[in-house]
């Protein structure tokens, strides 16, 4: 497909219904970047690990039922690592039940025009009335790319961390030997065999191949390979972008009577988030004093069977020990006082929203000393500032030397 204005360039039985093994995670994360979005969850949100989620096979994080585990780090796990209890735990979030997901996904998919996939489960594990085709599960891939592009890049990586522990992209060889190649999922159990969605931009140029079935890694990738350069062969060198439409869900009623335009279609009755977790859709700091009591304290994700203690940036820490986080910080007339003295800027914006969608980029691109510090947006009369404050003075370091490597743009704040 060429992804700018979704026209099909090759095809072969791809209509033929199949199993999307972990594909699936796909439309499971779609739906989870919608909710995010939609303010109805926060990518800091404590999600309460359940039994059910803690007892799904591999591939897996090995969360441990009754654990806590922020949403970014089940995104990042399901997303690179393909873990099939974070994806559960991520379904189990959203909507408060695995049936409930489903729902929404199945909408969510109906709404995008998939006309032969039906979804059972947010994991993509082989179960009866669980099905999809390579032409729909492309058009899944296309609304990836385009609807959330802040988020795509998670599937770029060829690792990443989740809580403490370096988790490795199945889909890495391919990202690696495919020129342009910069996602997205791969997929495998024994009734599906090897499948890929991949999406590969070369200059103005992208496409997206989708192979279900194939024999093995190698193969698979040599195929997809193969369809691309046709793909690129094919292109026309300069069409006009048509996006896809962003699903629409209608309108809410009551007794008849239109009370709200769906944004999402959520089954909840109301949005549950805990306080405190919708700070990243705080666009302005105007309080004197913010303080950091105990329940909001990092966690650290527990791993199933793990005799070794965890080591997070070379030190040793109990596997039930909370993270250290700044007690709280205080703004006096232009002077910041924190527990933690320093913080980076990583650059000043045209809006708030350019800002926030920037910030949303650079937390997947670095590991958790970003994620415990305090994010303020400040508008110096020349754009909108974004800072990161209430890190000590290595972590602050740290950061900019992962961003600035990643081509971003990083400076360390040494708050006096």
């Amino acid at each position: 497909m060429d992804a700018r204005n979704g026209e099909i360039l090759h095809s072969r039985s791809a209509d033929r219904i199949l199993h999307p093994a972990s594909l699936t995670k796909m439309m499971t994360l779609y739906v989870v970047f919608e909710a995010v979005e939609n303010g109805e969850i926060s990518l800091d949100t404590r999600v309460l690990i359940s039994k059910r989620a803690a007892a799904e096979p591999p591939s897996k994080l090995y969360l441990r039922a009754g654990s806590r585990v922020r949403l970014r780090y089940l995104i990042r796990g399901a997303a690179v690592r393909s873990a099939n209890d974070a994806s559960t735990a991520l379904a189990e979030a959203i909507e408060g039940s695995l049936e409930a997901f489903t729902k929404r996904m199945n909408n969510t998919a109906k709404q995008m025009g998939m006309k032969n996939t039906h979804f059972k489960n947010a994991n993509g594990l082989t179960q009866k009335g669980h099905y999809s085709t390579a032409r729909d599960m492309t058009i899944l891939g296309r609304h990836m790319v385009y609807d959330y592009p802040d988020y795509y890049n998670l599937f770029s990586r060829k690792y990443t961390n989740v809580g403490g522990q370096t988790v490795y992209n199945t889909n890495r060889r391919f990202l690696t030997n495919y020129s342009g190649a910069d996602g997205i999922k791969t997929g495998y159990t024994q009734a599906a065999g090897f499948n890929l969605v991949a999406s590969a931009k070369r200059g103005n140029v992208r496409i997206i191949t989708t192979v279900f079935g194939g024999k093995s890694t190698t193969t698979r990738n040599a195929q997809v390979a193969k369809l691309m350069d046709l793909g690129f062969s094919r292109a026309k060198a300069n069409v006009r972008l048509v996006r896809p439409k962003v699903p629409s869900y209608g309108k809410y009623t009551l007794n008849g009577k239109v009370l709200a335009e769906l944004s999402s279609p959520t089954l909840r009755p109301e949005v549950l988030v805990e306080m405190g977790d919708m700070q990243e859709k705080v666009e302005s700091v105007e309080v004197d004093f913010v303080g950091l009591d105990d329940s909001n304290q990092s966690e650290i994700i527990e791993l199933g069977g793990a005799s070794d203690p965890l080591m997070i940036d070379g030190q040793e820490w109990d596997s039930f020990s909370p993270l250290p986080r700044p007690r709280g910080l205080t703004l006096l007339h232009g002077t910041n006082i924190v527990s933690k003295n320093s913080g980076v800027v990583l650059g000043t914006y045209y809006s708030k929203s350019l800002a926030n969608s920037n910030a949303r980029r650079l937390e997947f691109m670095v590991p958790s000393e970003l994620f415990s510090a305090k994010k303020v947006l400040i508008d110096d009369g020349r754009g909108i500032v974004l800072k990161y404050i209430g890190m000590d003075e290595k972590s602050a370091e740290k950061v900019c030397r992962i961003l600035v490597r990643r081509k971003s743009e990083c400076q360390v704040l040494y708050i006096r």
